[in-house]
């Protein structure tokens, strides 16, 4: 691994896809303006609402030259990345093609992570593999992603020019063995865009994540959602990166947000050689 500077970017996304994306070119552009190379959206940047996101879901673009006016999400991200001369990963989108270009039934969607390189290309895909069908204790009261997102069937490793890139998104954080798999291929730098809401995150977020970082002895940057975004949803902010030791690097409180931190590549041979987890597994 390559010493390098990475940004995580936090929001207040709503329902408007335009909006949206201003807010978040803002965002990055401030975070590339602080000198990261690389940026990470938190989940949902471009669309979060109560009502589902199969009316903002696109068709995937495989390669990057994606139509604006077809496919809005994708073409921002990759104009932003070849006009700031950044990687940008998407947090998670709604796309309603699977990675096969097959398509997903209505009203499903997948949520997926698309990674750019600094020509604005697209390198990877990853499809969101847990989904949130849980009871909180908050407004909402009850969520069911399951109802209009279809899961991923694949963990998904990813190079970057200074690492290796494990991907994942929000509840996949409560699933230690994905973490695991992905370190095991090399994953060097873990990434985590959420919008885990305010109960779940004052009680688990921080704690989760540090524990990830800890256990695969891997750096991670952790995205969140920050805000009230309705009358019934509101998501807990917090948006931290971690390094491998699981000391805090640079942490987010509410509201929008972008931080950044230089990641090093002896402090990672250092923990994995002082604290060889991945070597000592037994099961």
């Amino acid at each position: 691994m390559k010493n390098f500077c990475v940004g995580a970017v936090q929001m207040i996304s709503g329902e408007h896809v335009t909006d949206n994306l201003t807010a978040a070119h803002t965002l990055v552009r401030r975070a590339q303006n602080m000198g990261a190379q690389f940026v990470l959206l938190p989940e949902n940047f471009a669309h979060l609402s109560d009502q589902g996101s199969y009316i903002a879901a696109e068709p995937f673009v495989a390669t990057g030259d994606a139509h604006p006016n077809t496919q809005p999400i994708q073409h921002a991200l990759q104009s932003w990345s070849r006009e700031l001369g950044i990687w940008i990963a998407s947090g998670a989108i709604p796309l309603n093609k699977r990675p096969d270009g097959t398509s997903v039934p209505y009203p499903r969607t997948r949520s997926a992570c698309l990674l750019y390189d600094d020509m604005g290309v697209l390198q990877s895909r990853y499809d969101k593999l847990h989904l949130f069908d849980v009871d909180v204790a908050d407004a909402a009261g009850r969520y069911r992603e399951s109802a209009s997102i279809e899961p991923g069937e694949e963990a998904r490793v990813a190079k970057i020019p200074w690492a290796q890139l494990g991907l994942s998104i929000c509840f996949d954080l409560r699933f230690p063995e994905l973490y695991r798999q992905l370190a095991v291929a090399g994953a060097e730098v873990l990434i985590m865009p959420a919008a885990f809401t305010h109960t779940t995150g004052q009680a688990h977020w921080k704690t989760l994540l540090q524990a990830r970082a800890i256990e695969n002895g891997c750096f991670v940057i952790a995205a969140n959602q920050g805000g009230q975004h309705s009358e019934k949803r509101r998501t807990w902010g917090h948006s931290v990166i971690i390094d491998p030791w699981g000391d805090v690097l640079a942490e987010a409180g509410d509201g929008e947000a972008v931080i950044v931190a230089n990641l090093s590549g002896d402090k990672l041979k250092k923990v994995r050689q002082r604290m060889p987890l991945l070597n000592m597994r037994r099961l």
